[in-house]
Order: structure tokens, then C-alpha cells, then sequence
């Protein structure tokens, strides 16, 4: 089966379905853009850890900075791509073929929203706390205040928790007092976002998945409206093929976090100026290496040839994934391509690429500064996880009436559903900025008393 780009682009709106079309200069994937950048959520990824501690006197990567980065060359990607494809298929320079580039920018701008505070530690802290912690009690239990218990298949959601669902989840939910359709986005933007399009009992070896339980309706009328190709699974699962634009947010966002970690890393003076140069070069062949050090030497401030050098490198990566993808056109629409761009790029620059990821896990993600705010953001979300969800199963406790207070009334803390009041909890918490969540954490252990 071969998937269709005229049936793949859609700016159909999830909740709107059948609305009438504004008539203004912006296409409805430029709207889903300004959706996103004007969003609470987003604005709240500012607060949010990418990899190094919130800055102090050095300012380093969020997963603000980083999903605007990621955007900027999503945008490229998409805007290669569709110039490249369309000498392929001249058919399509009247469909929404043009506009790749803008579906690609605000997918990429929407791929972090689910992440919990303190990166991937908070989002292992919440899918542990189930599989081997207190949470454990949750699975088999009745709760009798619903009178019901959580599923298997409900249960891999949450043992397996993982940001991209959640991300797919933010936009999609109705939560209270919203709209139908939560942020009311188009299919094909929502479709961008999803990396592992499959059902989360799907998910046990890599504890990745692309939607929840709750979602899955969604992503099965997306899935359908846009023609992406569904595989053969076991009763009770789904698993779809990738949507093509999919590998192109990906790769944008593999190139900016190896990249930035790398430059991030010089700036707090993990890395030496020597390795960092040594590193970045190792990206060109000897006659490319050539040309890029004469005009870095142009440079006198040691910073803006390191700057300099990361923006000959992302231009490189991403020529490189644009070819990918371009050659390997008809192995993505049939959904039979298989890694991520990156691993197939030439020899040089994945050999490069490799090596950074191997310095960046030694040397940086599991440097001092780094570890301690996964120890302490594990240690924040666990708690944090643990008090709510005991709010929420025992509502008669005077101190879970205390919490569940506290709770915004857009999360259904007190829905009628076992499941659904954890997932109300996983909104919240997982909706929290690193400060929210550590100062909120202090207070409830009363290490911090607010003043009068």
C-alpha cells in the first residue's frame, strides 16, 4: 500500500471538522503555528529542562530555546523537501505540497508540550513509579469510590509513561471548560508529532508509544482521513506506519539537541575549545574542513567560531536528511523505510555524529550538574506523583481534600473513572515547570512556608 500525498496533507481541524474556512493571508498550518507560539503550554516550556540545570549566570538551552531552534530547521527540511519533490510530481504544486514547510515548523514547535519537568528523568520518574513504585497498588486494584479498576491495556499507558503521547494527549484532550478538539489543530500537524504511531502494549522493550488509551479514537479518524498505511498487530493493538512528515520533525530535532548539547557543553566549559572545534569538524571531509577553518580564522572571538562552526554542521545535517528522505521517497509512503534519517546520511558526517553522541553520554549527560537534577527532578516528580494519586483514590482523607483543592478545575481530578482521574493527575503534573513542581514539592513537605 502506498500512501497518497494528495490524500496525506489535510487542513482539516480536529472538533472542526466542518467549518467554514477563514478567508485571511495565513494558511491554516501558519495559524496552527501562531496557535502554538501564543499557547500557555508552550510559553511554560521557558521553565522547562532540556538537558543542563535553568541557567544561572550562563544562559543555556530550555525546551523553549530548543523547540524554536528545532522549528527553524524543520521549517528548512520541509521547505527542501517540497521544492525537491516537486520537480519529481509537477501534479502537486496546487495542493498543500507548498506548505510542508510550515506543517513541519509548527509540528516541530508542538513536539516537547508533553514532556513532565526536569526532562527525561520526570518523564521516567512518573512510568516508574507504576511499574516498580507505590503506584504499583493501581494495578488490579477497584477503587471504591468508581467502582472500577485501570485495564491492561490501560496499565501499559501508564508503566510506559512517555512525553510524546502525553504531547499528542495536550493537543488533542477536551479537557474542562475547552473546546472540543482541545487545541483544535490540523490532521496534518497533529499526524507530524506522532514518532511511534502505535498502541502502548506495543511499547515494552523501548517504553515508547505515540498515544494514549484515552487519544486513540483521535489518531484512528487522523490515521484514516490522511490514508496512513495501518499494519497487522494483535487483537486489542494498533500499529500504524510512520506519516512521512514525521521523519522530517525527527531529524530536526536530532540535530539540534546533539548540536546544542555540543555547544551548550563548551559554554559551561564541559568541553575544551579544542575538543568542541575538533568535534564540529569532524562533520567535513578534508577539502570541506579546508574552507570552513580559513573562514572560521576570519573570527577573532573564540565563541562566534564555535557558533560558527555549529552553523556549517546543522547546514550540512540537514542537507543530508533532505536527500535522505527525497531518495527514499517511495520506502516512506509505503512505510517500509526503516531508523530515522539520520542513520542513513553519508559515511563522514554519521561517523561524526556518532562520535558526538558518544562524548555528549560520557562527558555531559552524566556529568555531575546533570545527574544531580535528574537525582532531585526523579525525586520532585515521584513524590509529587504519589501524593495526587493518592488524593484521588482516597477522596475521604482530610489531606487529599486539601490537594485535590489545589487543583485547577480544567483537570477532572474527580472524573468518574478510575483511569481517568490518574490521567487528570499525569495532566497536572506533567504540566508543571520545573520551579511549579519544586516549589510546590517544598511547601508540601513544609520545607517552605508561604508568608501572609
Amino acid at each position: 500500500m502506498m500512501m497518497q500525498w494528495q490524500q496525506l496533507l489535510s487542513n482539516k481541524r480536529l472538533g472542526q471538522e466542518n467549518r467554514f474556512r477563514r478567508g485571511d493571508d495565513r494558511t491554516e498550518f501558519q495559524r496552527d503555528y501562531d496557535r502554538l507560539i501564543f499557547s500557555a503550554p508552550f510559553r511554560r516550556l521557558q521553565n522547562k529542562t532540556q538537558v543542563f540545570p535553568l541557567p544561572g549566570s550562563i544562559f543555556v538551552h530550555n525546551r523553549l530555546t530548543h523547540s524554536l531552534e528545532v522549528s527553524s530547521v524543520g521549517r528548512s527540511l520541509g521547505n527542501d523537501v517540497s521544492r525537491l519533490l516537486l520537480e519529481r510530481h509537477p501534479e502537486l504544486k496546487d495542493t498543500h505540497f507548498t506548505e510542508l514547510g510550515s506543517i513541519v515548523s509548527a509540528a516541530c514547535l508542538a513536539h516537547d508540550l508533553g514532556n513532565p519537568p526536569f526532562g527525561h528523568s520526570g518523564e521516567r520518574a512518573i512510568g516508574t513509579y507504576f511499574s516498580e513504585g507505590d503506584g504499583s497498588f493501581l494495578h488490579g486494584w477497584t477503587c471504591p469510590e468508581t467502582g472500577d479498576s485501570i485495564s491492561e491495556e490501560q496499565w501499559n499507558d501508564l508503566i510506559n509513561f512517555e512525553g510524546n503521547a502525553n504531547a499528542f494527549r495536550l493537543l488533542t484532550h477536551h479537557f474542562n471548560g475547552r473546546r472540543q478538539g482541545g487545541f483544535v489543530m490540523t490532521y496534518s500537524t497533529l499526524a507530524s508529532i506522532v514518532k511511534y504511531p502505535f498502541s502502548s502494549d506495543l511499547a515494552m522493550k523501548k517504553r515508547k508509544f505515540g498515544f494514549f488509551r484515552a487519544e486513540e479514537e483521535y489518531y484512528i479518524r487522523i490515521a484514516t482521513e490522511l490514508g496512513i498505511r495501518k499494519f497487522d498487530s494483535p487483537e486489542g493493538s494498533l500499529r500504524y506506519a510512520r506519516y512521512p512528515l514525521v521523519y522530517l520533525v525527527e531529524a530536526a530535532d536530532d540535530i539540534c539537541y546533539e548540536i546544542m548539547d555540543i555547544e551548550d557543553a563548551h559554554k559551561l566549559k564541559i568541553l575544551t575549545t579544542a575538543e568542541t572545534k575538533e568535534l564540529l569538524m569532524g562533520y567535513f571531509d578534508a577539502s570541506q574542513q579546508e574552507r570552513v577553518r580559513e573562514r572560521m580564522n576570519t573570527l577573532d572571538d573564540v565563541n562566534e567560531q564555535i557558533v560558527y562552526l555549529r552553523a556549517c554542521v546543522i547546514n550540512k545535517l540537514e542537507a543530508e536528511c533532505v536527500r535522505v528522505f527525497v531518495e527514499n521517497e517511495e520506502a516512506i509512503l509505503r512505510g517500509e523505510f526503516e531508523g530515522c534519517l539520520i542513520d542513513h546520511i553519508d559515511r563522514i558526517p554519521l561517523e561524526a555524529y556518532r562520535h558526538c553522541q558518544k562524548v555528549s553520554v560520557g562527558r555531559i549527560y552524566h556529568s555531575k550538574d546533570v545527574m544531580d537534577i535528574e537525582i532531585a527532578g526523579f525525586k520532585v516528580i515521584t513524590t509529587l506523583t504519589d501524593l495526587m494519586i493518592q488524593a484521588v483514590t482516597h477522596t475521604d482523607r482530610a489531606f487529599s481534600q486539601l490537594l485535590i483543592n489545589r487543583v485547577s478545575q480544567q483537570y477532572d481530578i474527580k472524573a468518574p473513572t478510575l483511569y481517568g482521574r490518574v490521567m487528570a493527575v499525569l495532566d497536572y503534573i506533567s504540566g508543571m515547570t520545573d520551579v511549579y513542581a519544586l516549589d510546590m514539592y517544598r511547601k508540601i513537605n513544609g520545607m517552605s512556608i508561604p508568608t501572609l
